[in-house]
């Protein structure tokens, strides 16, 4: 149902207060905790109010619509009587053609054109103020007065006839201690307006230097301190200059009109807000970028019952001493965040057949690539030379059964050049511009500490090995790309974020140990328990709305689960054991 609520008329003093006079009830309210609730305002034509009112309902982060205006109707929130020492400064903008053309302290002069436009008033996210109290933190402004700095991002907002500009954001540095008591007692008050849309490096949001905001005033990160990030109704200023629209007005930056309108249901937080569903975790993801993602702690306890499970030792071989807690979990969302991702998988362990793979690992790879491609992400499979024609057929003949949809890029590498590495995962060798963002090798065989590759009973198999460890040691110096390492037994590729507890508790451990570290080291039973597992909680974590909202920066609309066919995606029994899905010939015994 479309959502328009129109203010109800107030008295005539207190229009012309808000419209008519030089003093009006507007103040800057940056640095405001608590009272009445601060809104800002946005004043167009009647004509383009259908299509601005489903941009903002489209946008709902930064631009949270509390109301409107009556076309052609003097209709104004309450307005609290909120005092101002400083009301000479400007209170509103005004756009011509998309060009600001002047800052204004009245309207007055304009009323015969306002009688034909209409008011928006959005939400602000100035109770901010409240939840960093509530944690025990000031804000800060380094000019001591003012508002605090907003960033235009090149993350667009989603496009409504004719309006679509980029999302502007404010900042605030947050200590890292801190950082998940602020997020979750934001939102506990605001609802999901109190929800950041990102946290970390601010370049991952096109924000180039955060000691030069487009509006307001920067505030300095010290160490120690993390960036956080939430949408701004400031948004509304860049919606306005992009349409180039003959005549708006539109409140001044930092300041706002006071009211007793709400979003969301009120003055508390919604109900789901106070649940596991709406309560959020924040998990850091990446150090280079810095990067934390959030889920609610509903999906983040089923992720951490399904690393349970897939850590079940069925051939008793210690691997309970590798596991490292929220591996899955982390590793799940970074691949939640990524948008390309190099899959590799293959242990040449079977010297009676030909060719040697053993079964455990390529249905793994082949289910998380299924999901994977459910999401719309872009992926690749990165095997041997001499198994290239296996590989190539069970691609083939998991897209022919309908396991996959399309057909994977099956790619190879032999190494050679010191540059090799980077030339295959980057544009041009340029590190800054990498084809990946996400490297995953299951049940892969591992390099050890001499140079050699070992199977399980300390037998040299590196003639049968290409250097595919050098993409994953080659991605520790590349910003932006991120590693899983998935394996059962120490010896896997990523496996050497764990070398010394594989010398320790498994068999032959101090030879076979992979030497070559992943960023996010998953242990399982069996390998490919792993890789359905990464599956699965790419599933979890995309059908969670905290961890949705995060994925979209607070734009565009929500996705559907159902009407992405994510379920059928998912892996399942026969499709992992069903020869005839995944093929007896390719998959000898």
């Amino acid at each position: 149902m479309t959502f328009t609520r129109h203010l109800k008329s107030c008295p005539l003093s207190a229009i012309r207060s808000f419209i008519l006079r030089k003093k009006p009830n507007i103040r800057n309210m940056s640095g405001m905790a608590g009272g009445l609730r601060p809104a800002s305002i946005v004043a167009l034509h009647r004509s383009l109010a259908p299509a601005f009112e489903k941009f903002c309902q489209a946008n709902s982060g930064p631009l949270p619509l509390l109301g409107r205006s009556e076309p052609g109707k003097w209709t104004l929130p309450a307005l609290g009587a909120v005092s101002d020492t400083r009301m000479d400064r400007p209170q509103f903008r005004k756009y011509e053609f998309g060009a600001c053309t002047g800052s204004l302290t009245s309207l007055e002069e304009y009323l015969e054109q306002l009688k034909d436009m209409v008011t928006f008033f959005l939400g602000c996210s100035f109770s901010l103020e409240g939840a960093l109290e509530k944690v025990g933190l000031l804000g800060r402004d380094p000019a001591g007065h003012g508002h605090v700095g907003a960033y235009k991002t090149t993350v667009p907002c989603a496009t409504i006839a004719g309006f679509c500009c980029p999302l502007v954001v404010t900042m605030r540095p947050i200590p890292k201690d801190k950082l998940e008591g602020l997020v979750q007692a934001s939102c506990s008050m605001m609802g999901e307006q109190g929800q950041p849309i990102h946290i970390g490096d601010p370049e991952m949001l096109g924000i180039r230097d955060l000691s030069k905001p487009d509006y307001g005033h920067a505030v300095v990160c010290e160490p120690g301190e993390v960036p956080v990030f939430w949408p701004s109704p400031l948004t509304s200023l860049e919606a306005v200059s992009s349409y180039k629209t003959p005549l708006a007005f539109t409140s001044a930056p930092g300041c706002t009109v006071m009211t007793h309108l709400e979003d969301l249901k009120g003055p508390e937080a919604p109900a789901s807000c106070l649940t596991p569903e709406g309560i959020p975790e924040v998990v850091p993801i990446s150090q280079d970028p810095l990067h934390y993602s959030i889920a609610s702690a509903s999906a983040v306890q089923k992720i951490r019952e399904l690393e349970t499970i897939i850590g079940i030792d069925p051939g008793n071989r210690g691997v309970g001493h590798l596991l490292c807690k929220d591996e899955l979990l982390r590793a799940s969302l970074s691949l939640s965040h990524a948008r390309s991702v190099l899959i590799t998988t293959g242990f040449p362990t079977h010297f009676n057949h030909e060719p040697p793979e053993e079964t455990d690992g390529p249905p793994g790879a082949i289910a998380l690539a299924a999901f994977l491609q459910a999401l719309e992400k872009g992926v690749s499979l990165i095997v041997d030379q001499r198994a290239w024609s296996l590989f190539q057929k069970l691609v083939e003949e998991a897209v022919e059964r309908g396991v996959l949809k399309t057909q994977l890029p099956v790619l190879t590498y032999q190494g050679g050049s010191a540059g090799a590495a980077r030339a295959l995962l980057c544009d041009d060798r340029d590190p800054k511009s990498p084809r990946f963002d996400h490297l995953v090798a299951i049940e892969r065989t591992g390099r050890a500490a001499d140079g050699n590759y070992y199977n399980a009973r300390k037998m040299n198999i590196k003639h049968l090995v290409d250097p595919i460890d050098d993409l994953f040691l080659a991605a520790q110096k590349i910003p932006g790309i991120s590693s899983t390492g998935v394996g059962d037994g120490g010896n896997e590729l990523g496996m050497g974020k764990v070398k010394e507890a594989v010398k320790s508790h498994i068999r032959n451990g101090d030879v076979i140990a992979c030497d070559v570290e992943a960023d996010f080291a998953v242990i399982a039973g069996v390998s490919t328990w792993g890789g359905c597992a990464l599956a699965c909680a790419l599933y979890i974590l995309n059908s969670c709305e905290v961890h949705g909202r995060y994925l979209r920066k607070a734009t565009g609309p929500p996705r559907a689960a159902g009407a992405q066919n994510w379920t059928e995606a998912l892996p399942s029994v026969s499709k992992v054991t069903d020869p005839h899905k995944l093929g007896r010939q390719v998959f000898p015994e």
